[in-house]
């Protein structure tokens, strides 16, 4: 039997289940690209070891692309299809996973601004889009892949919605917009009218002058150039470069510093932030909270203010008086009382980064 048809049967066996099993199957016609389609009794080790080692060192994608094999295999030796794996048995240690680069307000204007490089008389609105992609990556946290594929109808302005359908879990979800956010949104949403709807409503928001959904290769190349032209460059070691992700990444740092600052109570917090991420629990949303220079200090200020409580009353036997700062987590006064409800979250949580707030808003 040819790879290729076993591909194909296994691909459909995975979504017979549920599953999406979209980037596990580009990955499969990647590796039977690289075989170049034969009998799958023929694939051998040695192929094998190659199409998994590609190019450079060892990374995580090594990893990605056993467990995608290791699955087809098993599938294959189950039905008779094969009677041996040709995947290696002993397997490299992965790399630690690499940290995420938190963006400084500085360096999202910066990049904000190298935009206008982007504007070409073939597709005037180029710049415009990706402007405002990157705030709806900055200002919302978003995936990537959630803002592309984003519909005119999905872009809710009057209530300051974005409905996020069918995300990473298979979960759909409301993501609150702040108010600046709100109106970038809306003045792109003017522009976008003279594009082609070729699906209506149902037409991607983000679109190419022809009306289609912009692809993430491009998205990724557009941003190497932007990022390259803006001076964002890591220096702490590690081989790749700061990433689209990685403003997911700083969104949510940026709210839980911004929360720490108004007194609010974290730990109540948190869970409502892992649902407003897409996350199934604070789990996922704990490898967000990358600890830098800024969080770390405001959490440190409220364990001190927390640990003087504690030592001043201590050894004290008369009654503690009920200080709300310690009971909400707070450093000092509370200015927020924090949504009650998840029906108040929009109101507290939609605030976009500095970038998005008045007096640093980027011109139009």
């Amino acid at each position: 039997m040819k790879l290729s048809d076993v591909i194909e049967r296994y691909v459909t066996f995975k979504q017979s289940l549920g599953l999406r099993y979209r980037s596990e199957a580009q990955v499969l016609h990647a590796f039977c690209r690289a075989m170049g389609d034969p009998d799958l009794v023929e694939v051998s080790p040695s192929e094998v070891l190659t199409y998994l080692a590609g190019k450079g060192p060892i990374t995580s994608t090594w990893h990605t692309k056993f467990r995608v094999l290791h699955g087809l295999y098993r599938f294959a030796l189950g039905r008779g299809y094969v009677e041996r794996s040709p995947l290696p048995v002993v397997l490299p240690r992965c790399p630690p996973a690499q940290s995420p680069y938190i963006y400084t307000t500085e360096e999202l204007r910066g990049l904000l601004a190298v935009t206008e490089a982007l504007a070409t008389p073939l597709s005037p609105l180029q710049a415009t889009t990706f402007r405002i992609l990157l705030l709806v990556l900055m200002g919302t946290g978003v995936r990537i892949s959630e803002a592309l594929a984003l519909t005119i109808a999905d872009v809710q302005l009057e209530d300051s919605m974005l409905l996020v359908r069918h995300t990473k879990f298979g979960k759909t979800r409301l993501v609150p917009t702040g108010p600046h956010l709100t109106a970038q949104l809306e003045a792109y949403a003017q522009q976008r009218r003279h594009l082609p709807h070729p699906a209506g409503d149902a037409s991607a928001f983000f679109a190419t002058r022809a009306g289609q959904p912009i692809r993430y290769g491009r998205v990724y190349r557009l941003f190497c150039q932007l990022r390259a032209r803006a001076g964002i460059v890591r220096h702490d070691g590690v081989r790749s470069q700061p990433r689209l992700h990685d403003l997911r990444h700083t969104a949510a740092v940026t709210r839980v510093v911004t929360w720490y600052r108004e007194g609010a109570d974290i730990q109540r917090l948190l869970p409502q932030l892992a649902t407003y991420l897409g996350h199934g629990d604070l789990r996922g949303t704990q490898g967000y909270l990358t600890m830098t220079a800024d969080l770390l200090q405001e959490a440190s200020s409220r364990f001190e203010h927390y640990a003087f409580l504690e030592v001043s009353y201590g050894t004290d036997a008369s009654p503690r008086p009920v200080d709300s700062s310690v009971s909400g987590g707070a450093s000092g006064p509370r200015t927020e009382s924090g949504p009650e409800h998840p029906g108040q979250l929009p109101g507290y949580l939609a605030l976009a980064p500095a970038v998005c707030q008045p007096g640093t808003q980027t011109p139009a």
